[in-house]
Protein backbone atom coordinates (compact mmCIF):
# COMPACT_ATOMS: atom_id res chain seq x y z
CA UNK A 1 0.00 0.00 0.00
CA UNK A 2 1.29 3.45 -1.00
CA UNK A 3 1.56 6.59 1.40
CA UNK A 4 -1.36 8.64 1.07
CA UNK A 5 -1.37 12.93 0.99
CA UNK A 6 -4.02 15.03 2.68
CA UNK A 7 -4.54 18.56 2.30
CA UNK A 8 -5.56 20.95 4.87
CA UNK A 9 -5.87 24.41 5.76
CA UNK A 10 -4.39 26.20 8.95
CA UNK A 11 -5.03 29.29 10.66
CA UNK A 12 -3.53 29.45 13.80
CA UNK A 13 -2.37 33.04 15.51
CA UNK A 14 0.61 33.18 17.10
CA UNK A 15 -0.77 33.13 20.37
CA UNK A 16 -3.22 30.06 20.26
CA UNK A 17 0.10 28.44 18.84
CA UNK A 18 2.03 29.04 22.68
CA UNK A 19 0.04 26.08 23.98
CA UNK A 20 1.64 24.05 21.61
CA UNK A 21 4.78 25.42 21.92
CA UNK A 22 5.04 25.31 25.69
CA UNK A 23 4.16 21.52 25.38
CA UNK A 24 0.11 22.24 26.99
CA UNK A 25 -1.01 20.78 24.21
CA UNK A 26 1.00 18.10 22.42
CA UNK A 27 -1.52 17.28 18.49
CA UNK A 28 -2.90 19.64 16.90
CA UNK A 29 -6.19 17.86 15.05
CA UNK A 30 -7.39 19.05 11.60
CA UNK A 31 -10.14 18.45 9.50
CA UNK A 32 -8.51 18.38 5.91
CA UNK A 33 -10.40 19.37 2.01
CA UNK A 34 -11.92 15.81 1.48
CA UNK A 35 -13.61 16.51 5.24
CA UNK A 36 -10.67 13.72 6.80
CA UNK A 37 -10.09 14.44 10.82
CA UNK A 38 -6.43 14.10 11.31
CA UNK A 39 -4.13 14.23 14.03
CA UNK A 40 -0.58 15.12 13.93
CA UNK A 41 1.91 15.95 16.49
CA UNK A 42 1.97 19.89 17.03
CA UNK A 43 5.98 19.69 16.62
CA UNK A 44 5.57 18.74 12.81
CA UNK A 45 4.59 22.13 12.23
CA UNK A 46 6.98 24.45 14.33
CA UNK A 47 9.26 25.01 11.75
CA UNK A 48 6.34 26.66 9.85
CA UNK A 49 5.46 29.33 13.19
CA UNK A 50 5.83 33.13 11.79
CA UNK A 51 5.18 36.38 14.40
CA UNK A 52 1.98 35.92 13.35
CA UNK A 53 1.53 32.35 13.53
CA UNK A 54 0.73 29.55 11.19
CA UNK A 55 -1.30 30.19 7.93
CA UNK A 56 -1.83 28.46 4.80
CA UNK A 57 -2.52 25.32 2.58
CA UNK A 58 -0.35 22.26 3.85
CA UNK A 59 -0.31 18.76 2.51
CA UNK A 60 0.85 16.07 5.26
CA UNK A 61 2.13 12.68 4.18
CA UNK A 62 1.65 9.31 5.97
CA UNK A 63 2.95 5.56 5.33
CA UNK A 64 0.69 2.48 4.96
CA UNK A 65 1.06 2.46 8.96
CA UNK A 66 -0.26 6.12 9.54
CA UNK A 67 2.97 7.02 10.33
CA UNK A 68 4.07 10.99 9.83
CA UNK A 69 5.93 11.31 6.75
CA UNK A 70 6.23 14.65 6.37
CA UNK A 71 4.53 18.23 5.64
CA UNK A 72 4.43 20.79 3.22
CA UNK A 73 3.57 24.39 3.32
CA UNK A 74 1.98 24.42 -0.40
CA UNK A 75 -0.07 28.00 -0.47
Amino acid sequence: MASQKIRFQLAIPSEKFMSYYQGNAQNVVVTSIENKTIQFPASAIRQFLSHEGIYGLFEIQFDENNKLIDIIRID
